[in-house]
């Protein structure tokens, strides 16, 4: 069972329910993996505080020119959408940051002048914590595509476990990529006008998706309905409605997950779980 934990934003708590709801399912004796493919700004393993084992470059390959077999006939500059290869009537230009490793420019290259290398872009963390295993990404620095990076991590994932995706926040390529394969995806929010907005958006591309989905909302306040009148008018059930408590800050300012350091916490998280393992089972049935 894949479980995607997304957000319209970022600042909802969507780490802190991630990692919590991987606590919760270890306690409840599952094989669980977390999957933290939020790799611009990583930050589960603080709150998980896993012992890194090895770690995994992952790479993007890109054109390597031979210019004494080029013709500059400009196919691959053609073929190109992204203008990372270009021929102006010159052997080509690579600008290997815009390069999406296709291998477009290799199969038109009518003399065979184009093979590839590899470009890193980041790296793979593998490691435990506890009963927790955790796959982590960090993308290198500069580097402006992330999906090739959450692609390596999600590569990682094993069938036979439940695996806990922290999806990056927003709705842009690399969620997209993140949650794409997802048997539900939880989406946390908060109940602000900020929330709101982009919890209806979030909605939007998961429903484009059509992948079963449920929200979650996070610091939740007595009197602040417009999140909950929202999921009411659209048909959304809402799982969990998390409290705000001072004491799930201190924890979280600490590293510490909410779970372990409140007790009443960890039943709320073990009773969400069990929702979508129930949800994902009447999905597939």
């Amino acid at each position: 069972m894949v479980i995607a934990v997304a957000s319209g934003k970022g600042g909802t708590g969507k780490t802190t329910v991630a990692t919590n709801l991987a606590a919760a399912a270890g306690d409840m004796g599952r094989q669980v993996q977390v999957l933290d493919c939020d790799v611009e700004a990583p930050n589960a393993h603080l709150f998980l505080k896993p012992e890194i084992e090895r770690r995994e470059t992952v790479g993007v390959p890109v054109p390597d020119v031979d210019e004494s077999q080029c013709t500059a006939c400009g196919e691959c500059g053609s073929i190109c959408q992204y203008s990372a290869i270009v021929s102006l009537k010159t052997k080509p230009l690579v600008f290997p940051e815009l390069c999406h490793g296709c291998g477009g420019c290799t199969l038109v290259c009518p003399t065979g002048a184009i093979t590839e290398r590899p470009r890193e872009v980041g790296v793979v963390e593998l490691g435990r914590a506890g009963g927790v295993e955790f796959v982590g990404g960090r993308l290198r620095i500069g580097e402006a595509m992330a999906p090739p990076l959450i692609r390596g991590v999600k590569a990682h994932a094993r069938a036979e476990a439940t695996v806990i995706i922290d999806a990056p926040p927003g709705t842009s390529c690399p969620v997209i990529e993140a949650v794409k394969d997802a048997d539900f995806v939880l989406l946390v929010t908060e109940p602000t006008p900020f929330g709101l907005n982009d919890l209806v958006i979030a909605v939007d591309t998961v429903r484009k998706l059509g992948l079963p989905f449920a929200v979650a909302v996070n610091r939740a306040v007595p009197g602040r309905t417009a999140v909950r009148d929202y999921c009411a008018k659209e048909r959304i059930e809402i799982l969990a409605e998390l409290p705000d408590d001072r004491r799930v800050a201190e924890a979280y300012s600490r590293g510490e997950l909410a779970s372990r350091a409140l007790p009443e916490f960890a039943s709320r998280f073990q009773t969400m779980m069990e929702q979508i393992e129930g949800r994902v089972r009447s999905c597939v049935n």
